[in-house]
């Protein structure tokens, strides 16, 4: 399998940390919260925590503070067919392919539920056939991507297909919940709206970059299901985050990235390029600790974090896209994910120019 064509939307609205924090400090969900969680929101939101922009599907930000399950699914239905339109739009204008040359598109979400499901919308605002395959994927967290692939490999493989749209959009902004959880807080300071896309064929597009889907493999730990996952309360989706993520996410993506290495008969040195999730500040130094990388190895994933803030499943397509612009060298480069479940996916991708 090969990415032929990458894309990548976010909202236009781009907001800074310390506009959210002044824009919350004002609300009456703030006056209903404790002393401690002020300080915790202000805390995220005005300290160095890698993040220093998000794009929210938010106008005004205040809009943020209509917290029921109408205005939520409303904010869902509404943006997140637009995003995965237009990072979709974005990636077939990249592989140079027409949308009538879709034989499958899957699309992945948690953020919010649609039936029928956003292949639906998304294959009418593309104008794909009507033949299509269709498949909607949802309930796989910030992890969902590779997953996404893997199934595209599994359709292109079979012979079902010559060119998959793989798709995943999360308007995280229509899955905030304020309360005096720390991780509840600390989610609504994190993540931001995004989608990305990519084109995936059976064969590689001449006279350009070449970027090969070459093995992959996935741990679920289903004993730290409640470490990091979505709970329903008052009808909307709440977060559930612990402290304890950072650690166990860094301890499950190094085993498997080692068992990769192994299983594929591949040596640590001849790993070029490094697409990380990157989940948070947190998160990415305990990676490099477990890894063993440099700043230099996680910067495209510190760069998305920066301006973007964590967009869950879409991540990794902004960070690879990244890498193909950037001067990072051809060879093999490990992508990883992780999210609810607890789940964690690797995939090794050979670059050849």
């Amino acid at each position: 399998m090969f990415f032929i064509g990458l894309g990548t939307a976010a909202p236009r609205q781009r907001y800074e940390q310390r506009e959210c924090w002044d824009a919350l400090r004002g609300s009456v969900p703030f006056a209903q919260l404790t002393p401690r969680s002020h300080a915790i929101l202000k805390k995220v939101l005005c300290g160095d925590n890698g993040i220093g922009t998000r794009h929210l599907a938010l106008e005004p930000l205040t809009e943020v503070f209509n917290l029921t399950p109408d205005a939520l699914q409303a904010r869902f239905a509404r943006h997140a067919p637009a995003l995965a339109t237009e990072a979709a739009q974005r990636a077939l204008k990249d592989a140079n392919c027409q949308a009538s040359e879709m034989d499958a598109i899957l699309i992945s979400t948690c953020t919010g539920y649609l039936c029928p499901g956003l292949t639906s919308y998304v294959s009418e605002q593309l104008g794909l056939r009507q033949n299509v395959f269709t498949l909607d994927l949802v309930g796989q967290g910030c992890g969902a991507a590779l997953p996404n692939f893997r199934a595209a490999e599994a359709i292109l493989t079979a012979g079902r297909a010559k060119k998959v749209l793989s798709i995943c959009v999360e308007v995280c902004s229509a899955a905030f919940f304020i309360d005096d959880d720390p991780g509840v807080l600390i989610s609504a300071c994190l993540f931001g709206d995004g989608a990305g896309a990519a084109v995936l064929s059976s064969e590689p597009l001449p006279n350009r970059r070449r970027v090969a889907w070459k093995f992959t493999d996935s741990r679920l730990v289903t004993a730290e299901r409640d470490t990091l996952r979505f709970k329903h309360k008052h009808g909307m989706l709440r977060n559930i985050l612990l402290p304890q993520v950072p650690q166990i996410a860094s301890e499950i993506a190094c085993k498997l990235f080692s068992e990769s290495l192994v299983a594929a008969d591949v040596k640590r040195e001849q790993i070029t390029g490094w697409i990380l999730h990157t989940g948070g500040r947190d998160v990415i130094l305990a990676l490099r600790d477990k890894l063993n990388l440099s700043e230099s190895d996680v910067r495209h994933s510190s760069a998305v974090l920066r301006e973007y803030g964590n967009i869950s499943s879409p991540t990794v397509y902004f960070v690879l896209e990244r890498a193909l612009r950037d001067s990072v060298p051809d060879g093999l480069w490990w992508m990883s994910a992780f999210g609810a479940g607890f789940s964690c996916h690797g995939a090794l991708l050979e670059m050849a120019s």
